[in-house]
Order: C-alpha cells, then structure tokens, then sequence
C-alpha cells in the first residue's frame, strides 16, 4: 500500500508540475525561440509552480526520470532554493540519464556563488577525459564560464588551455560540435536570464499572498 501511495503522489506531481503544456519540453532552449506572448505566458506559469511546489515534493521529482529531474531543477532555478545545491550536483556528476544535465547546469549558474563552481569542476574533470562520451560537458563549460564571469574568477582556464582537456574532448570520437567555448557560456547566461526574470515574477507573487495573509 505504501509503495502505491507514493506511486500515486508522484503521478499527481508529475501532473500537475511536470506534464501542463509539455513543460519538461520547453524548459531549455527551447525557450529562446518563444514568441513575446507565449515566453511570457509559459513564464508566469514557471513562476507560479516555482513558489508553490515544497520542497519535499522537490524531492520526489528528482528522484524520478528524466522529465521529473529536468523540470525540478529549474523550478529549483526560479525559486534560487540553493539547498538543493549538492543534490544537483551529484545528479550531474552521475549522469544515469539524458537530458536533465543541462538543467542542472542552469540551476547551478543561476545560483551564481563560488559554492556553484565545484559540482561543475568536478563534473568536467570526470568528464572531459572521456572523450568517447557525449553528455554535458558543453553546458557544464558554458555554466563554469558564466560563473568566472561574475565571479571575476577564472576556474575555466585549465580546461581551455592548449591540448588541454577541452581541446583533447572535442578533437575526440565522435564527432562533436567545434563552437566556440564562449558560445556556450552565452547560451546558459540566455537560460539563466530566464531563470532570473521568472524568479522576480515567483518572488513578487510570494510577497504579494504574504501581504494578502497578513492583511
């Protein structure tokens, strides 16, 4: 009977958060290509998720597949719930599934702290010397970039050196996209200012029912 009830919790969960207008779909790159009407559309219903899913019930997404790990690490990014850092991270650095990793890249920029960069570093270094992989290692670089950038650090340096671990990754089998390194930091600094405008939506609808609740 247990085992039944938190079948059907995370099948009401997934409904409600997961499947509405194929959310675990759009959320990714596929929200830079939305019209004015629907990016804004898709973002207040984002926002409102974000605020109103607990943690807890975080928690059974993440444990789920990959639609349920994709769609709880960027409500996870909208609502900046940072204790969910190490989790994020150690679902990146096991990468048992496709598809989420990049999700778990822009939760870890959008929190946009020194704490942020060791689950990417790990992950590159775990990663970039399996050259025969294809997994994250565009989004974690892309991540580690946006992070320096703020940071005013410079993590990424060793990986982009010459014949450093970058270079050997992307001259590796198979045959792997050559843009360049920036251009990946670009696109996740695009994702995360989704995240960051969503979040002001999420935080602006959190004050508003504190100050209904306290009226």
């Amino acid at each position: 009977m247990r085992h039944t009830d938190e079948e059907d919790e995370r099948l009401r969960l997934i409904r409600r958060y997961v499947t509405p207008d194929r959310r675990y779909l759009k959320v990714g790159g596929v929200l830079l290509g939305m019209s004015g009407r629907d990016r804004a559309k898709f973002m207040k219903k984002l926002s409102r998720a974000a605020g109103e899913i607990s943690p807890r019930e975080l928690g059974v997404l993440l444990d789920g597949g990959w639609r349920e790990r994709k769609t709880a690490a960027w409500l996870i990014a909208v609502a900046g719930r940072t204790d969910f850092r190490e989790r994020l991270g150690e679902l990146l650095l096991a990468s048992e599934g496709p598809y989420a990793g990049q999700a778990y890249c822009v939760a870890l920029a959008t929190f946009g702290t020194s704490a942020d960069v060791a689950p990417l570093v790990a992950y590159l270094d775990c990663y970039l010397p399996r050259l025969d992989l294809y997994y994250d290692q565009p989004a974690a670089l892309g991540a580690l970039l946006l992070l320096d950038a703020k940071l005013g650090a410079d993590h990424a340096a060793r990986f982009l050196a010459p014949n450093g671990l970058w270079q050997q990754w992307i001259d590796g089998p198979p045959g792997k996209d050559r843009d360049a390194p920036d251009s990946y930091g670009e696109f996740i600094g695009q994702l995360c200012a989704f995240a960051d405008e969503a979040a002001k939506h999420c935080s602006a609808r959190r004050l508003g029912v504190t100050a209904a609740t306290d009226g």
